[in-house]
């Protein structure tokens, strides 16, 4: 559990604030609109209406007690640049602040931000990749080169046994999770034995688990 300050509460901002509190984080929302304040309070340990733009705002919420500090803001980046240079002045652990474009993502890392996001992008790239492979279900990039997919078993494999199709030798993936309907069977042994339906969760370079999965589903 971590405690959260999230700043700027348009729908990214809520979005990410509802799937931290089902991880059971402590947040503090805060944002200069008090309609959407109002509206959000009561799921949340703390809400504020305030401008973050004013330093004396931002110092009076102890910064430095955060584990992590957002700045969600996307519809005014000079305020987002701003907000992340105050919070690391005021002594903040770790400030994520969200970008739109890869000057924005300079700019922020230049005066202190520890992480930077792009919602939009990420959203529209993994929109692309499930487009181009229809049996991909979901996908996570760890970088440029590599991911964790979660696709199809190849039709072919059903009935055969994971020692017998050896996809990391075969194909350079590793297979992490099994998922059989609502059954999870982590690090499968060597003799587990493909079903239909069945649902693999692999580790391996980007591009080739995408060639992987056009081919072979």
């Amino acid at each position: 559990m971590k405690s959260v300050l999230l700043i700027g509460l348009g729908k990214f901002g809520q979005t990410l604030g509802e799937k931290l509190l089902s991880m059971d984080d402590e947040v503090m929302i805060v944002d200069k609109e008090e309609d959407v304040i109002n509206a959000l309070a009561p799921k949340y340990t703390n809400a504020l209406i305030a401008n973050c733009m004013n330093e004396d705002n931002l110092r009076a919420m102890d910064i430095p007690s955060f584990d992590v500090c957002i700045v969600a803001i996307g519809d005014d980046f000079q305020s987002s640049l701003e907000i992340t240079s105050i919070l690391k002045d005021l002594g903040a652990k770790y400030v994520v602040s969200r970008a739109d474009t890869e000057i924005q993502r300079k700019f922020l890392l230049r005066v202190g931000a520890d992480e930077v996001v792009y919602p939009n992008r990420d959203i529209a790239e993994k929109l692309a990749v499930k487009l181009n492979s229809e049996k991909v279900y979901d996908y996570i990039e760890l970088d440029s080169e590599y991911s964790i997919f979660e696709i199809a078993v190849p039709k072919k494999w059903n009935g055969k046994s994971l020692i017998e199709t050896n996809p990391r030798a075969r194909y350079g993936i590793n297979i992490l999770t099994i998922k059989k309907q609502k059954k999870i069977i982590p690090l499968p042994p060597a003799t587990y034995v493909f079903e239909e339906g069945d649902h693999m969760v692999v580790f391996g370079n980007t591009e080739s688990i995408i060639v992987f999965t056009n081919k072979n589903n």
